[in-house]
């Protein structure tokens, strides 16, 4: 029997590293179980771009394709985005979940949350925190991509974000990149070993 697999949802102020620490997890998920580690793929209305093809890059669809997805509860969480939508689908995540794969997101509080509501134990909702202000704003400025006015501005939604980090099942500091990806490897096999999810480990010992 295919043990079922976790969405891993994490989330963060910007700058706080999410996708350097989620891809170093990756890389040793599937350094120990190659295919371990699935992928979700939103759902857009907006054009393809260049080579970009359906099912690949994005799933394209109109805009009355996309709410009618949303009126079907098949889309799980959602946003708009100069005028476009953006999705994460359920379907895909059922699929992957079912054949054993992890699917980990770096996604929006409310992105986290609404993956918490749609699938319950299934999914981990993670939050990164910086070491301290101070290390946040001096990643965002080692961007050298941001103006003074913009810094300060994700530096404010980073504190009001920061204050919801209580709404999370788990809190990591990102202060190193091996120790914090550790520790989400950690809380996934934490949570792969709840006696809730491994219930047959034990009934076959009932007579």
């Amino acid at each position: 029997m295919i043990e079922r697999g976790l969405i891993v949802a994490v989330s963060g102020p910007s700058g706080v590293g999410k996708g350097t620490v989620l891809a170093r997890v990756e890389e040793l998920m599937e350094q120990a179980a190659p295919g371990s580690v699935g992928h979700s793929i939103s759902v857009t209305t907006r054009a393809p771009r260049g080579a970009e093809q359906d099912g690949v890059e994005y799933y394209f669809r109109t805009k009355e394709q996309f709410e009618q997805m949303i009126a079907e509860g098949k889309i799980v969480e959602y946003d708009k985005y100069v005028d476009n939508y953006y999705g994460t689908p359920s379907e895909p995540l059922e699929k992957m979940m079912e054949n054993g794969q992890d699917i980990l997101f770096d996604i929006t509080i409310e992105g986290s949350l609404a993956l918490d509501r749609k699938f319950g134990d299934d999914a981990i909702t993670i939050f990164i925190l910086p070491p301290s202000m101070e290390v946040l704003e001096s990643r965002l400025r080692g961007r050298g991509t941001e103006t003074e006015e913009k810094i300060q501005l994700r530096l404010e939604q980073a504190r009001n974000e920061i204050k919801r980090a209580g709404e999370f099942e788990y809190i990591i500091t990102n202060d190193e990149l091996e120790k914090a990806a550790g520790d989400i490897l950690a809380i996934i096999k934490s949570e792969k070993l709840k006696a809730s999810r491994n219930t047959n480990a034990f009934k076959k010992f009932e007579s």
